[in-house]
């Protein structure tokens, strides 16, 4: 074999495995920053006289939009409320959000990115500026569990899933025999 078939098999091969990466599926964090943040103590300082344990409410959504042909904005809503005896000690709202580049993902694969994968990356973020939020309104440290967002996106897709199954069945006349 001469040294130009060399040269040319060994061009090939690298056209083949430059194709073969760039159809890969791509999906790089851009910046991850914080987009929102809001502390309230409306019962300070009585607040803190408080005895007994405070109820701990977390609730927590995510929103995923493109904001240019491969780049995704999604932002991790996290609202924290303490409580006790009916009275809010404290409430923190943090929006954790991210610019992803995402490509070469197919269009089925892409709820589940946006939806699970890329706020499992903003989650560690999102906890830590919540732990800070909260400790300096004056309260001790609040480390949130961790989250399944695998989990929350199949469990949110079943349950639109179910709603639209619904919707559809009540859309349709009966039919006597």
């Amino acid at each position: 074999m001469s040294e130009q078939e060399n040269t040319t098999e060994a061009e090939q091969t690298e056209a083949a495995q430059s194709q073969t990466q760039a159809q890969q599926p791509q999906i790089q964090i851009q910046r991850v920053y914080l987009k929102d943040m809001s502390f309230e103590s409306p019962n300070s300082p009585q607040s803190f006289s408080l005895t007994g344990k405070p109820e701990i409410g977390v609730e927590l959504n995510s929103k995923g939009r493109q904001v240019a042909d491969t780049a995704y904005e999604v932002v991790l809503n996290i609202t924290v409320t303490s409580k006790s005896d009916d009275k809010v000690i404290y409430l923190a709202e943090i929006q954790q959000a991210g610019l992803f580049h995402i490509a070469n993902v197919p269009e089925q694969a892409m709820g589940q990115v946006l939806g699970a994968f890329c706020p499992n990356i903003l989650f560690p973020y999102a906890r830590e500026a919540v732990d800070s939020l909260v400790s300096r309104g004056g309260f001790p440290a609040i480390m949130l569990s961790p989250v399944n967002f695998d989990a929350l996106y199949a469990q949110n897709v079943a349950q639109q899933a179910a709603a639209q199954a619904a919707e559809n069945g009540a859309a349709e006349p009966e039919t006597k025999a």
